[in-house]
């Protein structure tokens, strides 16, 4: 009799991305392999090759919460029956009383399932963003850090097709663009380090996983405190709307998601493009140039420069842009745009100067 059917859900949503992360490094040792027997040829000598390259290290974020745990087991079972070594990391916040026992538990539970290395690490949050952006910046932080010490492949999260929902929604209230609609990427960050083996999977999912395997799990406060934006609409927001619209209001978000991304992706390449195109001898934007490209174009362009000036992207929401834009479209003597980060961007001779004051 095979694994309930929850546990064979997370483990084969695990072991498709193992195999992606085996198949990655594979290919980046061969490569290595030949430009080393290239060196060697080219001076004369060849230097012994490795019978077999280093097995690469993939790395659970857990917080001890269904989503993380059942992540974690499933990538504990999956790496056994794979050229992959597994471990874990905990981040404590040390937002809450008992957040360093409550760390030190799920490090205890990651070595259980036979998770090698595991540790906690503890941070300090700021207040940079709000209190749910800055302790997300100090957790990627810290999670890039510890990938980077042990040589870590990859780092594994637990988000879900809920998460993805409640991430398209967030974006939405924003009026970002569709670059915000189209939610969390299976893989991102350097090198594609973080992968999302859950979107395509609900939290009941996980939760049903981590029952059935007597896993226990531990549900923050946070998670239910009206007090985040996150929490309301988990328990405000996306019930209210399930009831208006019916049931399939995730998937729906979840799917909006990945067609917003594919868009997004496409937009951002032909922005790249146009980009080179539209600049003179000394590098800066001409706004006759600018003026026909379409607007979604022309906009990321914008971004992308006053990005590259200095402007935190994290700051830089779509009425900055938008103000920028009017230099080109609405031109009426109007004088410079100030935009986060202390940059500048006026028209001057038909041109925008962008730059940091």
């Amino acid at each position: 009799m095979g694994p309930h059917p929850a546990v064979a859900a997370i483990r084969l949503a695990v072991r498709r991305v193992l195999h992606d992360v085996v198949t990655e490094h594979n290919r980046h040792t061969e490569q290595a392999s030949h430009a080393e027997f290239a060196e060697a040829g080219a001076g004369g000598r060849r230097s012994a090759l490795p019978e077999r390259p280093d097995t690469p290290l993939v790395l659970v974020a857990c917080s001890g919460g269904a989503d993380s745990m059942a992540l974690a087991s499933a990538l504990a079972f999956e790496s056994r029956k794979l050229p992959v070594r597994a471990g874990g990391i905990t981040v404590d916040h040390n937002l809450q009383p008992g957040s360093g026992l409550r760390a030190d538990e799920v490090v205890a539970r990651l070595a259980e399932m036979l998770l090698d290395p595991v540790e906690a690490v503890s941070v300090r949050v700021g207040r940079d963003g709000g209190p749910e952006a800055a302790a997300r910046d100090a957790r990627y932080a810290a999670l890039d850090a510890a990938a980077e010490r042990h040589g870590a492949a990859a780092v594994l999260l637990g988000h879900t097709r809920d998460d993805q929902a409640e991430t398209v929604l967030l974006g939405l209230a924003r009026g970002s663009g569709i670059r915000s609609l189209s939610g969390m990427a299976a893989a991102s960050g350097p090198a594609g380090r973080y992968r999302r083996p859950f979107l395509q999977l609900d939290r009941q999912t996980a939760r049903k996983a981590c029952l059935v395997q007597s896993i226990p799990v531990w549900d923050d406060p946070h998670n239910v405190d009206p007090a985040y934006t996150r929490s309301r609409l988990r328990h405000e927001g996306l019930p209210a709307l399930e009831k208006a619209l019916g049931k399939g209001v995730v998937e729906a978000l979840a799917r909006t998601a990945q067609l917003s991304r594919d868009d997004a992706d496409a937009l951002d390449t032909w922005a790249a493009e146009a980009a080179r195109s539209v600049r003179d001898d000394a590098g800066r934007l001409e706004c006759a140039k600018l003026s026909v490209l379409p607007p979604a174009v022309r906009r990321r362009v914008l971004r992308r420069a006053v990005i590259d000036a200095g402007s935190p992207a994290g700051s830089l929401f779509a009425r900055h842009i938008e103000e920028v834009d009017r230099l080109i479209t609405g031109w009426r003597g109007q004088g410079a745009i100030n935009l986060p980060g202390r940059v500048e961007v006026r028209r001057q001779g038909g041109r925008l100067v962008i730059r940091q004051s």
